[in-house]
């Protein structure tokens, strides 16, 4: 006595099946077949091809041998096999680490500090640390404690062994040996990128701390970033007109802006020992005395000019003269008074944004003044200084309108270089890279947050700051030249190359190391810097 199994598995034009027979005494086996379905004479047929066996039996390994054996002619089923016995060990972030190891090589960097730390007796590889903090930066700023965890993310074989001591010490000898490491890198950059060096920009920029500082060098002062109730540093970078990093300086926060300009005019003449220099600083740092020291060290300069409360600046205004085109955004003209060489630029696009900045400006005006509001215009600085009040009121000054006219679109330079007047405004122009420099510093490049509390760690972590900021540049530099003229987002680049991952795997015992595909503008990258994107796959060797 016999009964079909209820238990079938389909496969395209066959399957198994279960059949099972009860014994005398009640008790039942069951075995496996393969069965075939056949059309015979208009009628479906299923036929026996292949009785497997008992279950129990086939249970106890001997199915699973033979599934193992069928499984080579099934790709699918092949691939999921291979797929289980292989271990992925991790898949770690590999692009950018190899686009800016290689440009950290180009720059001399990795040589520099090799041999800045063969003179000493370290034996841990600080230059590989500093690579490490530098990258952060310019992937993922954090703390130095949020690096160390960073670093696990990234696949860069040589940091298993650093830890988070290493990171700080690492620190202390990047602030330690600054001078030698600018002195190399300035080199190495203007032979690299053919830098134009008639031209320096100096500009400086404030960032304050959150947590402990440096007595001496952290303190209270005029804050850029709004935040008075910190103590903070001054930073100031000294940049080529192509907007590429030369040196930097860390001063007390509480320093005047003007008086560090005094030290590098200093370092200008006796460090770099550039032919000839004009540097161009912003209208807020000028004063008689320092313009005087800038051409007493030999130097030249172009500094903007305060136009308003300025006796000079309205006599270079009201002079005569006509401009020269320079370009649709900007017309020039030159004009000598009391021996001083001016020149007046001027926008007429920027003329047309004016006026109508000041129009919706008295507009607001009237209907304050209208309401009762003298108070509040009184207090804001925007109102003010169109209003005119007497014993009967507040009224709007005409007088005052008319000669806001005068400096729509314009702004004055003031230089002793002899350049020609379209020379000068262009150069004033370039001061406009070093702003976007520190933009980038401590926007992707942020300094803080700054936990650090001793002098040599905060100098340490500005030079890392630094450091990244010479290499996005340069970077930036190399896509420019390969791109030609197609604008490519410097963000997008990097989200590209992170893409690319490196992923470790085992099969059968065999260690391989695989990489993910090139994504967007990865590969831009990659023939920027003259690498070869990694081999898709390659055997590991055994340890």
């Amino acid at each position: 006595m016999h009964f079909a199994a209820s238990v079938c598995y389909n496969i395209t034009a066959m399957f198994v099946r279960t059949k099972v027979f009860r014994n005398k005494d009640g008790t039942t086996r069951t075995y496996l077949q393969l069965v075939k379905t056949e059309r015979v004479g208009g009628k479906v047929r299923q036929r026996v091809v292949a009785n497997l066996g008992r279950l129990e039996k086939l249970e106890q390994g001997s199915l699973d041998r033979l599934i193992q054996h069928l499984m080579r002619f099934s790709q699918e089923q092949w691939i999921l096999k291979k797929a289980r016995e292989m271990e992925c060990s991790h898949a770690k972030v590999w692009g950018p680490v190899l686009v800016f190891r290689r440009l950290w090589e180009e720059l001399g960097l990795a040589q520099v500090l090799k041999q800045l730390l063969a003179d000493t007796a370290v034996e841990t590889d600080f230059e590989e640390a500093a690579f490490a903090m530098v990258l952060n930066r310019l992937l993922d700023p954090a703390s130095k404690l949020k690096v160390s965890k960073w670093m696990k993310t990234i696949y860069r074989p040589e940091w298993d062994s650093l830890e988070l001591g290493h990171l700080y010490r690492a620190l202390d000898f990047l602030a330690e040996h600054k001078a030698e490491i600018e002195e190399a890198l300035y080199v190495r950059v203007r032979d690299l990128f053919n830098l134009r060096l008639d031209l320096v920009l100096w500009d400086t920029t404030t960032t304050y701390f959150e947590g402990r500082a440096a007595e001496g060098l952290a303190e209270f002062g005029y804050s850029k970033d709004k935040r008075p109730d910190r103590v903070q540093i001054m930073l100031g970078v000294l940049v080529s007109r192509d907007g590429f990093p030369i040196a930097h300086e860390v001063f007390p926060g509480n320093l005047a802006e003007v008086e560090t300009f005094r030290y590098v005019v200093e370092r200008i003449r006796q460090q770099f020992q550039l032919e000839r220099v004009i540097i161009a600083f912003d209208r807020g740092m000028v004063s008689e005395r320092l313009l005087g020291e800038i051409e007493d060290a030999g130097l030249s300069y172009i500094v903007g000019v305060r136009m308003r409360n300025q006796k000079a600046a309205r006599e270079v205004l009201s002079r005569p003269g006509r401009y020269r085109k320079v370009a649709s955004n900007l017309w020039v003209k030159e004009v000598i008074l009391g021996g001083v060489r001016y020149i007046v630029c001027f926008n007429p696009q920027e003329k047309e944004h004016d006026r109508k900045m000041r129009e919706q400006a008295v507009a607001k005006l009237r209907q304050k003044l209208e309401a009762g509001r003298l108070k509040e215009l009184i207090g804001n600085s925007a109102y003010r200084r169109y209003l005119k009040l007497d014993g009967e009121g507040a009224y709007i000054n005409s007088k005052v309108l008319k000669q806001e006219a005068r400096y729509d679109g314009k702004y004055i330079l003031r230089t002793n270089s002899s350049l020609s007047p379209e020379e000068v405004a262009q150069a004033y122009k370039s001061l406009w890279q070093v702003e976007r420099a520190f933009r980038e510093l401590k926007s992707g490049l942020d300094l803080r947050p700054i936990y650090h509390w001793t002098q040599r760690r905060i100098r340490g972590h500005v030079m890392v700051c630094f450091l990244a900021l010479v290499l996005e540049m340069a970077l930036r530099s190399k896509i420019k030249a390969l791109a030609n003229d197609e604008r490519i987002s410097y963000d997008d680049l990097l989200m590209d190359l992170s893409q690319l991952k490196a992923v470790d795997l085992e099969v059968d015992g065999t260690k391989y190391l695989a990489r993910t595909e090139l994504v967007g503008h990865a590969g831009l990258a990659f023939r920027a810097v003259g690498v070869r994107p990694p081999l898709r796959v390659t055997q590991l060797p055994r340890i």
